[in-house]
């Protein structure tokens, strides 16, 4: 078996991104520190293969339902780049992977020369405060957050209120080359004409009534880095002509000023309005539509990804609850996936702050989601199925704890006085 040049392990090793070699039997010949000291374990990973140390699988990648780079390229002869879901020493991490066929003098493909770079977001929330999911759209929107996070293009985050489009917009800017830079938010939704201007431009001393000395703007503080331009489809027109210039000049003014003056940033937008339609109606410029519609991403919502549900809830309990190890029963995270969560990742945090409030112990029942979501439990028609019983179990331990009336306890657990007498006589709790 030929091994690897000696000039190239030589050239991999001075690499400080993680970078592996391996031949067309999916088996790693070689590895450079960089790999080593981030994506090996204890045991070795030299003649090995790929699949078994990534993702302890016992096949190739494309024979259990994921995209093999090395099977790609083996069919293109070119470059091939995946997003994968890699086991690591510090768990499971998504990656982004580049393979590149090594040829030899003949032409043929005898290697393969991976660059594995770690991306914003994990599937779950054991480490970092990063994106976080397993679901398939998810997974296809982190594939283009990975692709067009190294470039300068500007970004169009199109999603529903409280999906999490802010979490992805600093993902992005956390997986750019401003990444040391900073990350400013323009939150453009009611703030009036001239204020939007001001924040975003800064104004000079004596624009306007109350403008005392000159400020900079927002541009301005991002300078090097990224602006977020949050809810922009709220900008007034007269505001849209000059952030238009700001993309493409790459300069502006202050408001009162004459001077132009250079932009360093890199623009991120985002907005749950549908802007082809205000586009059609005349209340969003089409030239800026295309500009800030370089790349679109759309950020799925929640009901979309209700097997993320159970991760985004373990997360925010540890934050909301720090002091105890707060955990959902089976029958209130069933209600959570149930839920349509109209309000996104927004309305499920708050649900879990209010459910932390109202529990004493550390395991959140269903009587402690709000009404909705505790209805929608109980209104499975199977009594004594576990949701039933798990329901049933948590009243009873809350009627054994409660000393004062059913009305208060009504009002504990955020639900009518009405709502909680049909509870208990469904349950046969109602003679307590």
């Amino acid at each position: 078996m030929t091994d690897p040049p000696a000039e190239l392990l030589s050239y991999l090793e001075s690499l400080p991104d993680p970078h592996v070699v391996f031949d067309r039997d999916y088996r790693i010949r070689a590895a450079n520190a960089a790999y080593l000291s981030q994506h090996a374990g204890a045991a070795p990973v030299v003649g090995r293969r790929c699949f078994e140390v990534s993702h302890h699988y016992r096949v190739p990648c494309d024979q259990a339902g994921e995209s093999c780079p090395l099977a790609r390229a083996l069919d293109s002869g070119r470059r091939e780049r995946v997003m994968h879901l890699h086991h690591t020493p510090r768990g499971e991490a998504y990656v982004d992977i580049r393979l590149s066929p090594v040829r030899d003098g003949a032409g043929e493909i005898r290697f393969f020369v991976e660059r594995i770079a770690a991306l914003p977001a994990r599937p779950s929330g054991e480490a970092g405060h990063g994106m976080i999911g397993r679901a398939e759209v998810f997974r296809a929107m982190l594939s283009l957050v990975s692709r067009v996070a190294p470039s300068e293009v500007a970004v169009l985050l199109q999603g529903e209120s409280g999906s999490g489009k802010e979490v992805v917009a600093h993902a992005i800017h956390a997986a750019s080359r401003r990444a040391d830079k900073p990350f400013v938010v323009v939150d453009c939704s009611g703030l009036p004409e001239t204020l939007i201007e001001s924040e975003l431009f800064g104004h000079e001393r004596g624009a306007f009534t109350g403008a005392n000395a000159r400020r900079a703007g927002l541009v301005e503080a991002a300078r090097g880095g990224t602006l977020f331009l949050d809810e922009l489809g709220d900008i007034p027109l007269a505001v849209q002509v000059k952030l238009l210039r700001l993309l493409e000049a790459g300069a502006y003014r202050r408001l009162g000023g004459s001077d132009l003056l250079p932009a360093d940033v890199r623009v991120i937008s985002a907005t749950h309005r549908p802007l082809r339609e205000m586009v059609a109606d005349g209340r969003f410029r089409q030239d800026l539509y295309y500009r800030i519609n370089a790349f679109p991403i759309t950020v799925p919502p929640l009901r979309e990804r209700r097997e993320d549900i159970a991760e985004l809830a373990a997360l925010f309990l540890r934050r909301l609850a720090a002091e105890r190890p707060l955990s959902l029963a089976p029958a209130a995270l069933a209600a959570l996936e149930r839920h349509p969560f109209p309000g996104n990742i927004r309305e499920l945090r708050n649900v879990l702050e209010r459910a932390a409030l109202l529990c004493d112990g550390t395991r959140i029942e269903p009587m402690h989601l709000p009404e909705e979501l505790a209805r929608g439990v109980s209104d499975i028609p199977c009594q004594g199925a576990p949701l039933a019983e798990a329901e049933g179990a948590a009243l009873a331990r809350l009627l054994a704890a409660h000393a004062g009336s059913r009305k208060a306890l009504a009002a504990q657990l955020g639900v009518s006085e009405r709502t909680l007498y049909r509870k208990l006589k469904f349950h046969g709790l109602g003679g307590r």
